[in-house]
């Protein structure tokens, strides 16, 4: 027994090895409530256990990795095999070494008593595996090496009895996949016990003299409070039938002062005492007011964090000090757990979706297809995986931050995503129902049936079949059918690169396509391969048909609203699954991207501008091009010259932008100007990564990455600036607007072009742009009056 896992110090990653109990209980301490104090011998000791019985019985021997094909009907042979394990287990010994720990630990506590309280995990829990309530029992036991040993056979031995065998085997639950931990406490004599039963009507709460255990054995009828959920005013009191108690003996080492009546009834080698109950004392209720009012207090704020349905235990434990009210168990509602969440990381696209579990771990190559409607767990998601994206119902990655590839897709696609969940893969099993909360970057497990990808709308708790991608519709200005919205005079812009989405977004309040993404655009007419194995297979007339006809779907439907379609910009690393066979850096953070790729390898940049020429040719002339990550003036020119050998400047409202996200540009923008750019688009997300020295795909580093650092801000109010003086439009596609919308503000106010956003953040974009300029027309104001 290498540790012991005490409950203020559980992390997300121990919950199989110390049972759901501990597990919610340690949530629950560590958030700040006062709970009984405990540590939790893993089911790990328990296994180990068990494997090292030394027994002759090919049934004992083969115990640990044995899943017990019993005749569960044949009642003879059930209870015979039921016996003979809990003899073997309760007859053996356990190491003296683990009893020594457990004391040595105990001992901090300075009671007399302790209890052992069987806390279970169940890998693939199903809906047949939740009622387990008083499956396995707690045991009593003095604070002495010897009774320790005991009590944690007594524990173990439970999971082998003829009716544990029985519900293994109805629930269909594999012996193998049981992980039994104990939850060892400190047990001292009670005013009052009890529970609270919380529902989404009333709440209910349950109390008696002394410990616990009179309710749990049935042995008394105990008082009753009825409580309004909304006001916590108590609207009921029924008085119980309480003769008797129970309490601790501590035994002669310890002295605690406590002194009960002389009828006692029983005392055992538990430590546990039952006693009658004075006549007087029968007939008050066992709950003071003042004990009553902190407990509906808990209540309520144990319902507002975890959910509006639970139970939880209850003590008023005669500590040495005062009198204190301590939990000693919470079971969480069986749907969600709104607040004990078992992952938490960075919410990279919003809203909350009910799903599978479907596992890609770092070791498997990326599937041909999936389940539709299943929460995807990967270790990264690249480009390449975006075809497959579109069938899944949320997103969850290990790696990567708010900007990263996964984050992106999944914002444009509006797929609720969470990244950087460290572990992710091994903390969830495949299969196991899931709730995300890409908002509050949360993932919860589910205990109740539902269909798969149910999209569940914030705040009303409502679920709504969930079949595609949906974006909610942003109001249009001045339409009759919603309240008035200001026109606004910074152009709002969307990025884009799925042509399914077109219809969904084409009537938005937007003044064109800001971010056509090609390397995404393309990636569903390639068939996984690389455009330089179709170009070296002689495929180029085919590929270039299908190029151009994507581009023509978005030029048609933004017509005359401008379309800036961004050339490509990949990384060898972001397309593991399209070799083009080129020597490449693939382990480098840039790569050979942007424009530099171009002068090395022209050819599909070359088929690029042929298509946007055939798009302009069948009548379109609200097609511009972007190229992305200029490193140099040479390369702009170089890019220039191919563009006007397409032909593409013939069409006099053509425009040839550049991406503003590598820093050079801050002092080469004039140059730039010179030699062509006829408007720039400020990438925050290169640009902020580059500025400040961080992977832009590295989740942990995410509170370095922020596009509100003033280096980037007073990088992109430069930039403004500048072309301003230049004379030319100055946007900005990056995803700090969208992630931060405070920061428009500051754009408009520095006279921003245009502003540029995921299809999900049009509505707060629009929005935003309206205050910022009303503030700006404001100020004006104010500052004419003050003129006069």
């Amino acid at each position: 027994m290498d540790k012991l896992y005490w409950l203020d110090q559980i992390k997300l990653q121990d919950r199989a090895k110390v049972g759901d109990k501990a597990f919610y209980l340690s949530r629950i301490m560590q958030r700040g409530y006062p709970v009984v104090p405990g540590f939790v011998v893993s089911a790990e000791v328990l296994r180990y256990f068990l494997e090292s019985l030394n027994s002759s019985d090919s049934l004992v021997a083969d115990l640990p990795h044995s899943s017990l094909h019993l005749d569960v009907d044949n009642w003879r042979q059930l209870q015979h095999v039921a016996g003979r394990l809990r003899q073997e287990i309760i007859t053996a010994s356990v190491p003296p070494q683990w009893a020594s720990k457990i004391f040595t630990a105990a001992r901090e506590w300075q009671t007399g008593c302790l209890i052992f309280r069987p806390t279970l995990f169940v890998s693939g829990a199903t809906q047949g595996t939740k009622n387990m309530s008083g499956l396995l029992e707690s045991v009593f036991c003095p604070c002495d090496e010897e009774a320790i040993a005991l009590a944690l056979k007594r524990t173990w031995s439970q999971l082998f009895r003829a009716r544990s065998l029985l519900y293994w085997r109805q629930a269909g639950i594999n012996l193998q996949k049981i992980n039994l931990a104990v939850l060892v406490q400190p047990v001292d004599n009670a005013i009052a016990s009890g529970l609270l039963n919380a529902n989404t009507s009333t709440w209910e709460i349950e109390a008696t003299w002394g410990l616990g255990m009179a309710i749990a054995n049935g042995e008394v009828l105990p008082d009753a409070y009825h409580i309004q959920r909304e006001t916590g005013v108590v609207l009921e009191r029924q008085l119980g039938n309480k003769m008797l108690a129970y309490g601790v003996d501590h035994g002669p080492c310890l002295d605690t002062g406590q002194s009960f009546p002389k009828s006692v009834l029983t005392a055992d080698s538990t430590c546990l005492l039952a006693y009658l109950l004075e006549e007087t004392q029968q007939k008050q209720y066992a709950l003071s007011e003042e004990y009553l009012q902190q407990l509906i207090a808990l209540g309520t704020q144990l319902v507002s964090e975890i959910g509006t349905t639970l139970t939880m235990k209850w003590t008023i434990a005669q500590t040495s000090s005062a009198p204190k009210l301590l939990l000693t168990q919470v079971s969480p509602p069986q749907s969600v757990i709104k607040s004990l969440y078992f992952i938490k990381a960075l919410g990279a696209a919003g809203g909350r979706v009910m799903g599978n579990a479907y596992i890609i771990g770092s070791s498997q190559q990326k599937p041909e297809t999936l389940p539709k409607g299943v929460i995807l767990i990967a270790t990264v998601v690249t480009p390449d995986w975006l075809p497959l994206l579109q069938q899944v119902a949320g997103i969850i990655t290990e790696r990567g931050g708010l900007t990263s590839h996964a984050a992106i897709l999944a914002r444009e696609l509006c797929i609720p995503a969470v990244v950087s969940a460290t572990d992710a893969t091994t903390l969830i099993q495949n299969g196991e129902r899931l709730l995300l909360d890409g908002d509050r970057g949360e993932v919860y497990r589910i205990r109740s049936d539902g269909s798969e990808g149910v999209q569940v709308k914030m705040g009303s708790g409502e679920n709504l079949a969930l079949t595609s991608p949906q974006i909610p519709s942003p109001p249009l200005p001045d339409s009759p059918l919603t309240p008035h919205v200001p026109m606004i005079a910074t152009q709002l812009l969307i990025n884009l690169s799925q042509p399914s989405l077109i219809e969904q977004v084409q009537s938005f309040p937007v003044d064109g396509v800001g971010l056509l993404r090609s390397e995404l655009m393309v990636l569903s007419i390639l068939d996984g391969q690389h455009p330089h194995s179709w170009l070296l297979g002689g495929r180029q007339a085919e590929l270039l048909e299908r190029w151009s006809e994507q581009i023509r779907q978005f030029a048609r439907a933004f017509a005359p609203r401008p379309v800036f379609y961004r050339s490509l910009d990949w990384r060898s690393q972001d397309l593991p699954s399209l070799s083009d066979g080129l020597q490449s850096s693939s382990q480098s953070m840039l790569g050979e991207r942007g424009t530099y790729n171009y002068l090395q390898n022209p050819a599909v940049f070359e088929l690029e501008l042929k298509a946007l020429a055939s798009v302009q040719a069948s009548g379109y002339s609200n097609i511009n091009l972007m190229l992305p990550f200029v490193r140099t003036v040479e390369e702009f020119i170089f890019c220039r010259r191919k563009v006007e050998q397409a032909g593409l400047t013939q069409v006099s409202q053509f425009q040839l932008w550049m991406m503003a996200e590598v820093p050079s540009v801050l002092f080469l923008l004039p140059e730039y100007v010179k030699a062509g750019v006829e408007g720039i688009s400020i990438g925050t997300n290169d640009l902020t990564q580059l500025l400040l020295g961080v992977d832009r795909e590295q989740g942990q580093l995410a509170k370095i990455f922020d596009e509100r650092h003033p280096a980037v801000m007073g990088a992109i109010a430069q930039l403004i600036k500048m072309a301003r003086v230049a004379g030319i439009p100055c946007s900005i596609c990056g995803q700090a607007p969208a992630l931060y919308p405070e920061i428009i503000d500051k754009l408009v106010q520095w006279g921003i072009t245009s502003i540029s956003v995921e299809p999900e953040a049009v509505e707060r974009t629009y929005q935003a742009i309206a205050r910022a300029e009303q503030r700006l027309i404001l100020a004006a104001a104010r500052r004419q009056l003050g003129e006069l």
